[in-house]
């Protein structure tokens, strides 16, 4: 798949970057190359081989699901945000 101007200009607004006009060609031509990498795996013949395999033969290590239970944490968090109140962070109206 081959990036184009128009397909660039979506992307960039998709992910709200802004892309400089003197790199925008090697960035073009970058982004190819992965998406070209990307495709060959479709070239894969996955036949038989179960959709949940994996490498690693031992499973996945549980633990205890606590919370954080004196709020330290959440008061350092809040402490960094320049508007909060009652350990919640205050943000402007988006939607009307």
């Amino acid at each position: 798949m081959k990036i184009d101007e128009t397909l660039l200009q979506r992307l960039e607004k998709l992910s709200f970057l802004q892309i400089p006009d003197d790199s925008r060609s090697q960035m073009m031509e970058q982004m190819s190359e992965i998406v070209s990498f990307v495709d060959n795996l479709t070239e894969l013949d996955t036949n038989g081989i179960n959709p949940t395999f994996s490498m690693e033969n031992s499973a996945t290590v549980l633990r205890e699901d606590v919370g954080n239970v004196d709020g330290t944490i959440n008061d350092s968090i809040i402490s960094h945000s320049p508007y909060a109140t009652d350990h919640f962070f205050i943000v402007p109206k988006i939607i009307e």
